[in-house]
C-alpha cells in the first residue's frame, strides 16, 4: 500500500467490526424454538336422565371420545369442566357414573384441579389414559344453569337427539321369553322413560354383529325375517285368527308352532299401538363396541307414520360356550372338540374380564400394552365366545403376569377371527415389562344369576337350608353349577349355626413362586437330629423322625428358598388378625398361618413318598419393586403381608423349608410346592400357586430341573412333564 493508504491496526479493527454488524443484521432473523400444538380438546354431556347442565362428562382427545374417573374428585375439577362446556361454573359433581356407564376409554383419573386452570389438562392427573377405573365410576357434573357470554361451541352438550345409551333385546317369541339369554329379539333403545324401537330399513348383518357384541355373543346368525313379517301382517288384522289355508294356518306346521305364532302376532298386535320408532338409517362397520358409535338419524316430531316400508329391527344372536343351553358335560365335549384356545384371561373377578395371555411355543405368555385398543380387546373376547369389549386395560390392571411377554403392539381391524391373526410386534427385553401386560373387560349375557342363589343375609333370619357339601372349582357361573349334596342335606336341621356367607371384592391378591430360584438353591443337607428339636415341634419332619434314637443320628433334607410374589391388585393379608396368631417359643416367632405353603415329593404318576409345609413363620415385604414401599415387617410384633409389587423370601437356610427325604429310595420324581393350599386367603387366580420341578436323586445327589408354574405351560407340554421317563445321566439339557 502506498503512503496515501496507511491504516492504524486501531482503525482496521473497527472497520471490520462495522462491515460485520452490517453483515450480521443483513441475516434474516433465525425462527426461534416452536412448541409442538396440544392436543385439541372437546368435551360433552350424556348420560340419562338429566337436565342440558349436567350429566357424565365425556372428553375427545387422540381422536376418541372417553371419560373421567371420579377418584379423587373435586368440586374444583368441575368448575374447570363446566366453564369448558360454556357455563360460568359448577354447583356440583356426582360420582359412582350417576349418570349411567360410558364406552371406551377412560381418558384421566385422580385429577386434582385448583380451580382457575383454563384447561382441566393443566390440572395434575395420572397422564392421559392411564387410570385404575372402570367406567362404573365415571365422574358427572353440574353446572350452574348460566352460560359465559359469548361462548360458541357446537360440542357443547350431547342432547338425547344425538346421543344413545342404553339397548337392549327383547324377545317376542313365547319360548324365548322364558329362557337365558335372550339371543333373539326386537332391538330396543331407552327413550325417556320408556324404550323406543329402530326401523330395520337397510338394516344388514354388520348392525346385527354390533348389537350381539353389545349383549354379550360373539357372533350374530340369519333371522328368519320371513317369521316376523307374516306376524306384522296378522297383528294389522287386529289379532283376528288366519283364513283357513292361509300360510300362518298351514296344517303343515306342528299345532306347538301355531300356538306360539298365534300368540306372538297377539302380542305384536298389542305392542303396535305402543311402537315409538326412535332410530333409521343405522349403518354400522360391525367393528364398533356399542351402537352408539356408529351413524344413525333420529325420527324427529310425531313418529307415528314412521318406518312405512319397513318393521321394528331384529337381531339373532350366537352365544359362545360358557352361555349355550344344555348340560355341563356338554359344554365341555364342545370346548374339547374345539381344541385348545391360544389364548386365555387371568386374573379378573368375574367371568368376562382379566390379563389377556397367548400361547406360544408350548408357553403361555402376556402381551404389551403399546397401542391395545377396543379393536384388538374385541377380537379377544369374541374369540373367547363372549361379546365385544367394554374396556381395553393397560397397565397390568388385571396384575401382572410372569414368564414371557409375547406381542408388543396388536393393532387389530376388529374383523380378525383371532387376535393371532392381526398385525403385530415381536418382543425385546427393552420394549415391555409386565406392568404394561394388556387386559380387557368384555360384555357377557345377562344371565339372571343374582336372581337364583347367593346372598350374605342376617342368619337370624333363615328358615332353610337348601344346599351343603358345596365344592367350586371357581370358573362357575353359578353356585348350582358347583359340587353338592343334591338333596341329601347334612345340615337340614341345624338351624342358623352352620348357614354360609361372603364378602365380596372387586380385586384380590396373586401369589406365585419364583420357580428358577427354586432350581437354582436346592441341595441336600444331612442334619443332626440335635440340631432339629425346634423343627420336630412344629411338625416340619416326617413321621418316622419320631423312632429316630434322638439325639443321634441325622435327617436328610432337601433344601432350597422360596421366593413368593404378589402380582395381584390386592395385599395379601392373613385370614387371622394379630389377637389370634400363635407364639412359637422356641424358633421365638408368630405364626399368622398354620399352614402357608405344601412341599411334596410325588412320583410320576402322582403318588405322594415325602412332605412338608410351611407355616407363615412371617409374612412380609423382603423386597420390592422399583416405586414400591414396604408396607409389612414382622419386627416387634408388626402387621404381616405381601405388599402389590414385593415379594417375601425364605431362606434355604432357615428351619423348616425343606422336605424330609430320608426315607425316599433313589430315582426320578417331581417335587411341588404348593402356595396357599387351603385357600384361606382369598386369591385373584389359584392356578397359579403350584410350582412343579423334575429331580433324580441316586441316593447321594438330587437333580433338579424344568420348573415351572403350574399354569405356565400348554396342556400338551403338562402332559409331557408329567410323563417325564427319568433320567439316565446327570446331564441335564
Amino acid at each position: 500500500m502506498g503512503h496515501h493508504s496507511t491504516w492504524t491496526w486501531q482503525e482496521l479493527l473497527v472497520l471490520l467490526g462495522v462491515l460485520w454488524l452490517w453483515g450480521g443484521s443483513a441475516q434474516p432473523t433465525p425462527p426461534g424454538p416452536t412448541r409442538s400444538p396440544a392436543p385439541q380438546l372437546k368435551f360433552r354431556l350424556a348420560g340419562y336422565p338429566r337436565k342440558h347442565n349436567e350429566g357424565r362428562v365425556e372428553v375427545f382427545y387422540n381422536d376418541e371420545w372417553g371419560t373421567i374417573c371420579d377418584d379423587d374428585f373435586t368440586l374444583a375439577n368441575a368448575h374447570v369442566l363446566c366453564r369448558h362446556l360454556g357455563f360460568v361454573a359448577a354447583t356440583g359433581w356426582a360420582h359412582s357414573a350417576k349418570y349411567g356407564k360410558g364406552v371406551g376409554r377412560i381418558w384421566l383419573d385422580n385429577v386434582n384441579c385448583e380451580g382457575g386452570e383454563k384447561s382441566i389438562g393443566d390440572c395434575k392427573h395420572r397422564g392421559w389414559g392411564n387410570s385404575d377405573c372402570s367406567h362404573e365410576e365415571d365422574a358427572g357434573v353440574i353446572c350452574k344453569d348460566e352460560r359465559i357470554p359469548g361462548f360458541k361451541d357446537s360440542n357443547v352438550i350431547e342432547t338425547e337427539q344425538s346421543h344413545v345409551e342404553e339397548v337392549r333385546l327383547r324377545p317376542v317369541v313365547s319360548g324365548a321369553r322364558r329362557r337365558l339369554p335372550v339371543t333373539e329379539g326386537i332391538v330396543e333403545v331407552r327413550y325417556k322413560d320408556g324404550w323406543a324401537q329402530i326401523c330395520d330399513e337397510g338394516w344388514d348383518t354388520k348392525n346385527s354383529r354390533v348389537i350381539c357384541g353389545m349383549m354379550g355373543f360373539p357372533a350374530e346368525k340369519k333371522v328368519n325375517r320371513n317369521f316376523y313379517k307374516r306376524l306384522k301382517r296378522a297383528a294389522r288384522t287386529k289379532g283376528q285368527s288366519p283364513r283357513p289355508g292361509s300360510r300362518l294356518a298351514s296344517k303343515s306346521q306342528p299345532k306347538q308352532k301355531r300356538r306360539e305364532d298365534v300368540g306372538s302376532r297377539k302380542r305384536l298386535f298389542a305392542e303396535r299401538q305402543q311402537l315409538n320408532y326412535r332410530l333409521h338409517s343405522v349403518s354400522c362397520t360391525g367393528t364398533e363396541v356399542h351402537l352408539s358409535m356408529c351413524t344413525f338419524q333420529f325420527y324427529q316430531g310425531n313418529t307415528s307414520t314412521a318406518c312405512g316400508a319397513g318393521m321394528p329391527a331384529v337381531v339373532s344372536c350366537l352365544p359362545g360356550p360358557l352361555f349355550t343351553s344344555g348340560s355341563t358335560h356338554k359344554k365341555k365335549q364342545r370346548q374339547q372338540q374345539q381344541g385348545q384356545l391360544r389364548i386365555r384371561l387371568k386374573g379378573g373377578a368375574k367371568a368376562g374380564e382379566g390379563r389377556v395371555e397367548v400361547l406360544k411355543s408350548s408357553e403361555w405368555g402376556t402381551v404389551c400394552d403399546d397401542r391395545w385398543n377396543l379393536l384388538s380387546a374385541s377380537v379377544v373376547c369374541r374369540e373367547l365366545g363372549f361379546g365385544s369389549a367394554k374396556e381395553a386395560l393397560t397397565g397390568a390392571r388385571m396384575g401382572q403376569g410372569t414368564g414371557p411377554i409375547h406381542l408388543n403392539e396388536v393393532q387389530c381391524l376388529g374383523t380378525e377371527k383371532s387376535l393371532w391373526s392381526c398385525p403385530f410386534k415381536n418382543i425385546t427385553q427393552e420394549d415391555c415389562k409386565h406392568t404394561e401386560d394388556a387386559a380387557v373387560r368384555c360384555n357377557i349375557p345377562y344371565m339372571g344369576y343374582e336372581n337364583l342363589e347367593t346372598w350374605y343375609w342376617d342368619a337370624s333370619n333363615v328358615t332353610e337350608m337348601v344346599l351343603s357339601g358345596v365344592k367350586c372349582a371357581g370358573h362357575e357361573m353359578s353356585l348350582s353349577h358347583c359340587q353338592h349334596h343334591g338333596s341329601s342335606l347334612n345340615c337340614r336341621n341345624t338351624g342358623t349355626r352352620f348357614a354360609a356367607g361372603v364378602i365380596c371384592s372387586e380385586t384380590a391378591s396373586d401369589l406365585l413362586l419364583h420357580a428358577p430360584l427354586v432350581q437354582e438353591t436346592a441341595y441336600i443337607e444331612d442334619r443332626p437330629l440335635h440340631m432339629l428339636y425346634c423343627a420336630a415341634e412344629e411338625n416340619c419332619l416326617s413321621s418316622s423322625a419320631r423312632l429316630a434314637n434322638w439325639p443321634y443320628g441325622h435327617r436328610r433334607l432337601l433344601r432350597f428358598s422360596s421366593q413368593i410374589h404378589n402380582n395381584g391388585r390386592a395385599d395379601f393379608r392373613p385370614k387371622a388378625g394379630r389377637h389370634s396368631w400363635v407364639w412359637h417359643e422356641c424358633h421365638r416367632h408368630y405364626h399368622s398361618m398354620d399352614i402357608f405353603t405344601h412341599y411334596d415329593i410325588l412320583t410320576p404318576n402322582g403318588t405322594k413318598v415325602a412332605e412338608g409345609h410351611k407355616a407363615s413363620f412371617c409374612l412380609e415385604d423382603t423386597e420390592c419393586e422399583e416405586d414400591v414401599a414396604k408396607r409389612y415387617e414382622c419386627a416387634n410384633f408388626g402387621e404381616q403381608g405381601i405388599t402389590v409389587g414385593c415379594w417375601d423370601l425364605y431362606r434355604h437356610d432357615i428351619d423348616c423349608q425343606w422336605i424330609d427325604i430320608t426315607d425316599v429310595k433313589p430315582g426320578n420324581y417331581i417335587l411341588q410346592v404348593v402356595i396357599n393350599p387351603n385357600f384361606e386367603v382369598a386369591e385373584s387366580d389359584f392356578t397359579n400357586n403350584a410350582m412343579k420341578c423334575n429331580c433324580k436323586y441316586d441316593g447321594h445327589r438330587i437333580w433338579v430341573h424344568s420348573c415351572h408354574i403350574g399354569d405356565a405351560l400348554s396342556e400338551e407340554a403338562s402332559k409331557r412333564f408329567e410323563q417325564y421317563p427319568g433320567q439316565l445321566n446327570n446331564q441335564i439339557s
